[in-house]
């Protein structure tokens, strides 16, 4: 190996560390959401899951959802108080919420804004 193949071969090798470093991030952490280097969050879990202690049922449009990592935002949003249970679907831009207490569309909706997300349309079921 000569002296002119030296700074070629170390930018090639900080290539590959970068590289392996991205990946072993990826892998770590799973994908994050939307293209954010933050972590996805953990799941809130509901603690009641009998259904019939949920007599109000809700479909919310929401828009800004785009992945796996935005669903889990916005269920956690409204999982996180007691009482209420969601289910996000990205596909079709919607929550269906479950909850045992009657609910506001301005309270859900200031819920879905402070996820970072926009309610559209609130339909009970």
């Amino acid at each position: 190996m000569n002296a002119q193949n030296i700074p070629a071969m170390i930018v090639l090798l900080v290539i590959v560390a970068l590289a392996v470093y991205g990946t072993v991030k990826r892998i770590r952490f799973g994908s994050a959401c939307c293209g954010t280097k933050e972590p996805p969050e953990k799941k809130v879990r509901v603690k009641d899951k009998n259904r019939d202690h949920y007599p109000y049922r809700y479909v919310l449009s929401v828009d800004g959802m785009h992945c796996s990592g935005c669903a889990r935002r916005i269920e956690n949003a409204f999982n996180r108080t007691d009482g209420r249970w969601a289910t996000a679907n990205v596909e079709k831009g919607e929550v269906r919420l479950l909850s045992k207490r009657e609910e506001t569309e301005s309270g859900l909706a200031d819920i879905a804004d402070s996820a970072g997300y926009t309610l559209i349309l609130c339909e009970r079921e």
